[in-house]
């Protein structure tokens, strides 16, 4: 591949969950070439922004284009973030707190980065390029160990003074319900995560109420993984089924709340069991949520799973990178 002759490139880096990876992408967002690795938990900040670094240069190497050529970077971090400064105030995933990250790569590749919380990016990702295009108001919902979410209104990713918002996951939606992670009970997380889910599942396989999850991974949770699941459903595990179908149930709710208070076009479901059972999702959750909101608004939204894959958080990160270096936010 020929060296590209303008400054027109953009990386995306995804730094959440257990791996990071950085993508470069041209101006139109075509894939010039990236690079993948695992995360090492809670490493140090020196070796782990110089892992950040080296798999950006990794990136440049396959996309042979050199760091000069990139007209800024972008990206999707977990934790709470000082947005406007480019801080990483604490990840815990990662035990880094009040990091510079954006000025450590400015410094570092000569343009300008900005960073995003990842789910936002995420979500910004399906709106300029997946599943929520065009759109005027894109709501996403993904499961993961919590519920993330992310909001972009008019173009903008909505956002509170200096860090990110829309806790979908800490919505209310069962009183006095299951404790929650962050200490609070009845959160939406704490009935329809990931987690939640593989907590019930192990619990029926545990009774004997769903064999073919036991066989797979007896009763060990840090086994489940979202294709375990969705193999033992199509294995014919009944119980697990009702288990993920309840869950959605109540993404629904929440997902009806959200439209009676902002009433977005677009609601984008994501995250790897999202991925792996998406006619399940797709189906209870705007059933759920159809069945919850003002008969005025019943017929004004669409519910789409994210098309974006793992590529979602890089290509949002990059996207928005573009967004807000040519003045638009």
């Amino acid at each position: 591949m020929a060296k590209k002759s303008a400054k027109d490139c953009f990386i995306g880096f995804d730094l959440g969950g257990t791996k990071m990876m950085a993508v470069v992408y041209d101006g139109t967002f075509n894939v010039l070439g990236r690079r993948k690795r695992k995360t090492k938990g809670a490493e140090g900040v020196e070796s782990g922004l110089t892992r950040v670094s080296r798999t950006i240069e990794e990136a440049l190497e396959d996309a042979d284009i050199s760091a000069d050529q990139i007209t800024g970077i972008g990206v999707g971090c977990p934790g709470p973030l000082d947005l406007d400064k480019g801080i990483m105030i604490d990840t815990p995933n990662l035990g880094w707190k009040n990091v510079k990250l954006a000025q450590r790569l400015k410094d570092e590749f000569g343009c300008p980065a900005v960073i995003a919380n990842d789910v936002d990016a995420g979500v910004y990702g399906e709106y300029r390029f997946g599943a929520a295009k065009k759109s005027r108001c894109v709501v996403g919902v993904f499961p993961g160990t919590g519920i993330g979410g992310g909001c972009v209104y008019e173009g903008r990713l909505i956002r509170g003074k200096v860090g990110s918002c829309f806790e979908v996951g800490h919505m209310q939606v069962v009183p006095d319900g299951p404790l929650c992670g962050c200490g609070k009970r009845g959160c939406l997380e704490a009935v329809a995560s990931r987690l939640a889910i593989s907590s019930a599942c192990v619990a029926a396989a545990y009774r004997g109420d769903a064999p073919h999850l036991r066989a797979a991974v007896g009763t060990d949770i840090s086994k489940i993984r979202s294709g375990t699941i969705a193999s033992c459903v199509q294995a014919g595990d009944n119980t697990v089924e009702r288990i993920i179908r309840n869950a959605a149930g109540w993404i629904g709710i929440g997902v009806a709340n959200i439209v009676n208070l902002i009433c977005p076009d677009t609601i984008v479901l994501g995250g790897g069991l999202v991925e792996a059972l998406p006619g399940l999702f797709l189906e209870e959750v705007e059933k759920s949520a159809r069945e919850r909101v003002m008969p005025a608004y019943a017929d004004t939204f669409k519910v789409a799973v994210a098309e974006l894959g793992d590529d979602s958080t890089a290509m949002g990160a990059a996207g928005w990178a573009q967004h807000t270096l040519q003045g638009n936010d």
